[in-house]
C-alpha cells in the first residue's frame, strides 16, 4: 500500500495528467500476486481511499465495520471455495493459461455455464445470502460478445480493449462489480427526456484521453467489496440518448465516486454484543447507492461509447445470463428448508404428515428454480465472439419462478417455525442473570435439547425471511435482474403461438400436411429445444 501512496505523491507533486495518475495507481496495484484465498481478498480491501457513508457517517475502514464485514466475508467464501473445490469454482483461462476464479471465466461451452450454476448453488448453501459476484461474471460474458459485435459493424476497438481488461483482472483475481441499474427518474420518459439529465449515467465531458461520467446507480450489489466496477446502460436508447450509451470500467476508489450504504432490516443488530440475534452473524449481502460525480474513464477501459443501438442487445444478453444466475437462491433455499426441518424436529412435530408435506412442497419449489436455471445453461449456444450464452426462454422462466417461489418457501418456513420466530426475547435477556434461566425453562422443548439451539434456528429463519438476508432471498428475488413483468415480456416474445396453432390445426385435420407445422428453421426457442447436444471431445 505504501507504493500506492508514493505513486500518488509523485504524480501530484509533478502535476502529471489525471490519466497518468490513474494508470500509475492501477499499475502499482496490479504488480502483486493473484488474490487466491479469502484472507488475501480481505487484505486486498484494506487502506483503500473509498468515499463510503453509512447511517449518516463516513466510514473510515469498511473492512472492519461490523455492519459491512459480513458482506465481505460472503465474497471471501468465493475464493475459499476455489481452493477447496477447484473443479467447481475455478477454471483454466484461455487468456492467461492459468487457473482463475470461475467468476472471471468466459464460458467456452455449455458445461462452463452449468458449472457456474452448480457453483452458485453451493455458495448459497455455504453463506445463506448473496455472495455478490454474479453480476460481474455475467457482465464479463455479456461484454465478450457485445464488444465483438459492435466492432464487426463499426470497426471500433472495443473487443481488443475488453480482452486486455479481462486478461488483467484474471491475472490478478479481482472482484468485478457490474453497475447497470440507473435511478431512472420518471419511468415514462427516456433518459434525454428527464427534467434532470443526471437520472441516468451519462458522459458529460471528454478529452483525447477518455470521458467523464455523471449520474447514479441504485441497488449496487457488492460494489464496495469489488476491486473494479463496470458501468452499463439499463434501458433501450435512441439517437438522442447517445451520451447515455456508455460502458466503461474503473477501480472502485476512482476519484469522484461516493457510496451510500443501503439499510437492511435489523442491520444494527451487528453493532450489538454477541451475535445470536443477527441469525447469521458471519454472512450478509450488500447494496449501495453509487454516485458518479464527473468520474474519469480512460479510453482503454471504454467498451461502448455512443453506440446506442447496441444498448438493448447488451441488456438482453446480460439479463439472459443473469436471470438464470438466480439458481443461487436454490442454495439459500436449501439452508432455509434445513432450518424449517430442524425447528420442526426441535418442536417435536417432524413426524407429522402435514409437516412432511410442507417440507416436500418447499423442496419441490426449490428444485423447480434450480431445474429451470440449469436447463437454460444446458441449452446454450455459441455467439459470434465464441462465448456461449444460455437459453433465454428458460432463463426467464427460472427468474419468474424465483419471484414467487422464494416467498412461498419463506412463508412455509415461518409456518413451521411458529409465532416465536418474531416474539423471542433478546440475547441480552437470555444472558441476564435472573431472566436467562427463566427463558430457558419456558422455551425448552425436548429434554436433551439446549433451548439456545432452538433460539438460534429461529433467529436464522427470521434473518432469511424478515431480516438482513431477506433482502437477497426475497426482495432481490422479486426485483433483481428485472421485475416480474420484464420476464413475462421476454417469455411472451418467444411463445411461438403461430407454430403451436399449426400443430393443433395439423392434428385437427385443418392443415393437409402435418410436416408444415414442424418447420423450425432459424433461431427460436423450439429450434434450440430440438437441436442436438454438441459432441464431447471423447466422441
Amino acid at each position: 500500500d505504501w507504493h500506492v501512496f508514493f505513486a500518488i505523491f509523485l504524480t501530484r507533486k509533478n502535476h502529471q495528467s489525471l490519466r497518468r495518475q490513474y494508470y500509475l495507481i492501477v499499475i502499482i496495484r496490479t504488480m502483486t500476486k493473484p488474490i487466491a484465498t479469502g484472507k488475501e481478498y480481505i487484505d486486498s480491501l484494506r487502506k483503500r481511499d473509498l468515499n463510503v457513508y453509512l447511517l449518516g457517517e463516513k466510514v473510515s475502514d469498511p473492512v472492519e465495520h461490523p455492519i459491512i464485514r459480513p458482506s465481505i466475508n460472503a465474497v471471501a467464501e468465493t475464493y475459499d471455495l476455489a481452493q477447496t473445490n477447484p473443479d467447481l469454482a475455478s477454471a483454466t483461462s484461455p487468456y492467461t493459461n492459468e487457473r482463475i476464479s470461475r467468476f472471471l471465466h468466459i464460458a467456452e461451452n455449455p458445461s462452463d455455464l452449468i458449472l457456474q450454476n452448480k457453483m452458485q448453488r453451493k455458495l448459497g448453501q455455504l453463506t445463506g445470502t448473496c455472495f455478490q459476484r454474479c453480476v460481474g461474471m455475467d457482465a464479463l460474458n455479456t461484454l465478450h460478445s457485445v464488444t465483438y459485435d459492435i466492432d464487426q459493424e463499426n470497426q471500433t476497438p472495443y473487443h481488443k480493449r475488453f480482452l486486455s481488461f479481462l486478461t488483467m483482472v484474471q491475472k490478478h483475481g479481482f472482484v468485478i462489480g457490474g453497475a447497470m441499474t440507473d435511478v431512472k427518474g420518471d419511468r415514462s420518459l427516456l433518459p434525454h427526456q428527464q427534467d434532470d439529465p443526471d437520472l441516468f449515467v451519462r458522459v458529460v465531458d471528454r478529452n483525447k484521453e477518455g470521458v467523464f461520467i455523471r449520474g447514479a446507480k441504485a441497488h449496487q450489489t457488492g460494489c464496495i467489496n469489488s476491486h473494479w466496477m463496470v458501468v452499463m446502460p439499463t434501458v433501450r436508447l435512441t439517437k438522442q440518448d447517445q451520451d447515455y450509451a456508455i460502458v466503461g470500467a474503473m477501480p472502485v476508489d476512482t476519484k469522484g465516486i461516493t457510496y451510500i450504504y443501503g439499510r437492511q432490516p435489523s442491520d444494527t443488530r451487528h453493532l450489538e454484543e454477541g451475535g445470536l440475534d443477527t441469525g447469521n452473524q458471519k454472512f450478509s449481502g450488500q447494496e449501495a447507492l453509487v454516485i458518479f460525480n464527473d468520474v474519469f474513464i480512460p479510453n482503454e477501459y471504454i467498451f461502448m461509447d455512443g453506440e446506442y443501438d447496441f444498448a438493448s442487445t447488451l441488456i438482453e444478453r446480460f439479463t439472459c445470463y443473469h436471470r438464470r444466475s438466480y439458481v443461487c437462491k436454490s442454495g439459500v433455499g436449501d439452508v432455509l428448508i434445513g432450518a424449517a426441518a430442524a425447528i420442526a424436529e426441535y418442536n417435536g412435530v417432524d413426524g407429522a404428515s402435514h409437516i412432511k408435506d410442507k417440507l416436500t412442497e418447499m423442496t419441490h419449489l426449490n428444485e423447480t428454480i434450480y431445474g429451470t436455471g440449469i436447463a437454460s445453461s444446458y441449452q446454450a449456444k455459441a455467439t459470434n465472439s465464441g462465448v456461449y450464452i444460455n437459453d433465454d426462454m428458460l432463463s426467464n422462466v427460472c427468474k419468474h419462478h424465483v419471484t414467487k417461489f422464494t416467498y412461498e418457501i419463506g412463508r412455509l418456513a415461518q409456518d413451521l417455525a411458529g409465532a416465536l420466530v418474531v416474539t423471542m426475547p433478546s440475547e441480552k435477556d437470555l444472558n441476564h442473570p435472573e431472566l436467562g434461566s427463566i427463558i430457558k425453562k419456558y422455551l425448552r422443548t425436548k429434554a436433551d435439547l439446549d433451548p439456545e439451539d432452538r433460539i438460534r434456528i429461529l433467529r436464522l429463519i427470521e434473518n432469511m425471511t424478515l431480516g438482513r438476508n431477506a433482502v437477497g432471498y426475497l426482495t432481490e428475488s422479486l426485483h433483481g435482474a428485472g421485475s416480474p413483468q420484464a420476464q413475462r415480456i421476454q417469455i411472451s416474445r418467444q411463445m411461438q403461438l403461430e407454430f403451436k396453432k399449426q400443430l393443433a390445426r395439423a392434428l385437427a385435420g385443418i392443415l393437409p400436411d402435418p410436416d408444415e407445422a414442424a418447420d423450425q428453421d432459424g433461431d427460436n426457442y423450439m429450434s434450440r429445444v430440438f437441436s442436438l447436444p454438441e459432441s464431447s471431445p471423447a466422441d
